[in-house]
């Protein structure tokens, strides 16, 4: 039996009994990109910031143990759903998807796809600690996993990635906040074969014309462009902030029909 079939579930059973987290007063504002929380290791208090993935990362079973019990954190199941109550409509098996996993982190969305039965996954990330927590917590859950930079990908990394033949681009929780800037999305949409399917999240907030980080302008045009068909949208709550105040965001699936244009970006 492959080692990738060890759950998160089980992981979080053997790990988050020796994990203390305390988040700041619920009366605290702070933005999203803002948030903390205390972390008790090795007998003493650390504050991490919640978008400091790497420190968090490092911590077996602290990701979990704070974004999905803590904070309620449902995305990588509701996109994964979404996508896998979409593909009847259009005789699409799940066996038969090549996936990227952009913005991989440490496999979440991976153990999710791997559960619908795809024929591969391969997770890309730009940060190495979210490979070896990959490699730590969920070994086998992908078929490669590539720490690049999307935003700039040389001629040996681009060929590389090719090569899988992808028809199917998932991005969870990912997007906003300069984790992942329209650039990266887009060099990642362009690995996607033509009428390949598409699934991702955003704050819904990063979809309105208040949007400072250039996805809206960019959703809105590949959709006017025809270069997404948008299948299935839902708006839903992501997890709760340290507030404890809902953060809602916005699944969306669809099928590429051509690549983003450089000009587009510009």
């Amino acid at each position: 039996m492959p080692v990738a079939t060890r759950t998160g579930v089980e992981l979080q059973s053997r790990l988050h009994n020796d994990l203390r987290v305390a988040l700041p007063p619920s009366d605290l504002l702070l933005t999203q990109d803002e948030e903390w929380c205390v972390v008790r290791l090795n007998g003493k208090w650390r504050e991490i910031r919640l978008h400091d993935y790497d420190e968090i990362f490092a911590v077996p079973g602290l990701y979990e143990r704070l974004i999905y019990d803590i904070l309620k954190c449902d995305s990588p199941a509701r996109v994964r759903k979404l996508l896998e109550n979409e593909l009847p409509t259009t005789a699409s098996p799940a066996s038969r998807l090549r996936a990227l996993d952009l913005g991989a982190g440490n496999g979440m969305v991976g153990e999710e796809l791997a559960s619908m039965g795809v024929e591969f996954t391969v997770g890309a990330d730009i940060s190495e600690a979210a490979s070896e927590a990959t490699e730590r917590d969920r070994p086998g859950v992908y078929a490669g996993y590539h720490v690049v930079d999307m935003t700039r990908l040389d001629e040996d990394e681009g060929s590389e990635l090719a090569r899988y033949d992808f028809n199917c681009l998932t991005c969870v929780a990912a997007l906003g906040f300069g984790d992942i800037p329209p650039a990266a999305f887009a060099n990642a949409f362009n690995l996607i074969e033509s009428d390949g399917w598409v699934a991702f999240n955003i704050k819904s907030g990063y979809l309105n014309d208040n949007d400072r980080s250039g996805f809206a302008k960019l959703v809105r045009t590949m959709i006017s462009d025809d270069t997404l068909e948008v299948r299935k949208t839902e708006m839903y709550r992501h997890r709760v902030g340290t507030n404890r105040k809902p953060i809602e965001y916005t699944a969306v699936v669809g099928r590429k029909r051509h690549d983003i244009p450089a000009a587009m970006l510009s």
